[in-house]
């Protein structure tokens, strides 16, 4: 077994051992039923228990005996489940009063636009999907038809938003904003990366094209109509489109989505009309673009204050050298979260090599709980995985642990690419079904803003001018972070300086205080 993983197990087990008194009195300790006595909170006052039932049965029982008293119970339930929403600029307003954001005239007129959205969106009734047909027999295949394809958006859709500026204009903030204030009774919403979005469609393309065979057909509207039925509230991050494979289907998929009836916010760094540019059959584009421009109303959020460069109070989860103290200190961190308390533990213990499933692969987590999971850095790095492998594990997990991460250099060229992928996929894990974003605690050789740099960190000197550029449009001063040799071309350098952007970013309080919840 790896030593520190035996060590973070040893320590576990012990803090486990000291209360395993209380874990036991706690398992035999019984939890009263409210008696059939108990009273209901009066309509729209109060904040009672209302009634516990032992089984479906007696909440039949009491439907058939007592219809009133069963449609007040059932409208409690519903008030508790879907409370009143909060509105975009509400939530703008609190976030402002506590200090997590600065007020900004010209991102309130932003947050305006969101707000008049949200409220067209839950007045919105999405038109119906047709249901497919699934009999195998010949005679089904032979004279079924497919569901009808739409020709046409609903008139009564909202016109989507498509808020394009550049890096540190808010733009991720002002998404999320409009997303995490929908009600939760809108079940059918998805908030994912771009990126992210576009390796699901390319794996559900793949899957509808083995399942037609030799028939053929498009398989684009299937998986739009897929798509549609999941959500009809879709947030795309990261708008941008640099690959010929997604240009070809973009438009096709786009409006295969908006004829059944979803609505869209949108973030990109640039205008439509700039996307793909220069890009290989880029005509073929156009109408993607001229799509986009019609359905969408186009917004430029630069206001000329880049909110990355607004001095962020840090948070102690980066730790530096690797020193015993540090790893005692992780360790520590990592016992709290994963062991709180005895019954958290018993109920949610740490697993060795827990297996979770990517593209038919099976990657084995080293450590960890439902929601906990601890890699070290060659366990995470040092295998080829891909972007879709570290997407997975921060669906899975909310916190990840990743230790002992080296200063890297050329002959790790491969890991430090890994470790750029990895970074994004937790900055990105938003995209995921939960709403926080990803926590994490790392170990390194040296300050994490530091691993990828060159002995001359520190310098500034032999840093070339585009690299230079990108790290000033990113916020980031070369004092701190270095430059590094190591990342030549402009998408090597963009994604170098981005990471460390991010890594900035991660470490905040703010970051820490929106991942907890």
């Amino acid at each position: 077994m790896n030593p520190a993983r035996s060590s973070a197990l040893h320590q576990r087990n012990r803090l486990l051992l000291r209360t395993a008194a209380q874990s036991r009195r706690a398992l035999t300790t019984s939890i009263p039923v409210a008696s059939p006595s108990s009273s209901l909170p009066s309509s729209g006052h109060g904040h009672g228990h209302g009634k516990a039932f032992n089984s479906s049965l007696a909440v039949e029982s009491i439907a058939r005996s007592d219809p009133a008293e069963f449609a007040t119970i059932n409208q409690f339930e519903t008030s508790q489940m879907f409370p009143a929403p909060i509105s975009p600029i509400k939530q703008h307003e609190k976030l402002v009063q506590s200090g997590v954001l600065r007020s900004d005239d010209h991102q309130i007129r932003i947050v305006g636009k969101l707000q008049r959205f949200w409220e067209q969106v839950l007045k919105y009734n999405p038109p119906p999907i047709p249901e497919t047909r699934t009999s195998d027999s010949l005679m089904s295949r032979l004279f079924s038809r497919a569901p009808p394809v739409p020709g046409t958006a609903p008139a009564s859709a909202p016109k989507g938003l498509y808020l394009y500026g550049d890096v540190g204009t808010g733009k991720t903030m002002l998404m999320d904003l409009f997303y995490q204030t929908l009600p939760p009774s809108i079940t059918r919403k998805r908030r994912v990366h771009f990126h992210a979005f576009m390796i699901d469609a390319h794996k559900r393309i793949h899957a509808t094209k083995l399942l037609m065979g030799h028939s053929g057909g498009d398989p684009i509207g299937p998986v739009a109509r897929d798509l549609a039925k999941e959500a009809y509230v879709l947030c795309f991050d990261e708008f941008q489109v640099t690959d010929i494979a997604d240009a070809m289907i973009l438009r096709r998929l786009l409006e295969g989505l908006m004829n059944h009836g979803v609505v869209c916010v949108i973030t990109s760094n640039r205008h439509p009309d700039d996307l793909y540019k220069n890009g290989i059959q880029r005509s073929s584009f156009i109408p993607a673009i001229e799509l986009l421009k019609s359905h969408f109303e186009v917004t430029d959020l630069d206001s000329g204050t880049d909110y990355r460069r607004i001095p962020r109070a840090l948070s102690h989860v980066y730790y530096h050298p690797l020193t015993p103290e540090n790893k005692a200190e992780i360790d520590k961190i990592f016992n709290s979260l994963t062991c709180p308390t005895p019954t958290a533990a018993l109920q949610d213990p740490v697993i060795e090599n827990r297996p979770i499933t990517t593209w038919g692969r099976t990657l084995r987590v080293p450590l960890s709980t439902s929601k906990v999971a601890r890699f070290s850095f060659e366990e995470i790095c040092g295998r080829p995985l891909s972007a879709a492998d570290y997407l997975e594990v921060t669906k899975q997990f909310g916190t990840l642990f990743i230790t002992d991460v080296p200063k890297m250099g050329m002959d790790r060229k491969d890991m430090a690419r890994r470790f750029i992928t990895f970074i994004d996929a937790c900055y990105e894990s938003k995209a995921s079904s939960r709403l926080a974003q990803t926590r994490i605690f790392v170990s390194s050789e040296v300050p994490i803003y530091q691993i990828f740099s060159d002995d001359s960190a520190g310098s500034g000197n032999g840093i070339s001018d585009h690299m230079r550029s990108v790290m000033d449009d990113l916020g980031l001063s070369p004092e701190v972070v270095g430059s590094s040799s190591m990342f030549s071309g402009d998408e090597e350098i963009f994604a170098f300086a981005r990471a460390c952007s991010r890594l900035v970013q991660m470490g905040s309080r703010e970051w820490a205080e929106t991942a907890s919840q």
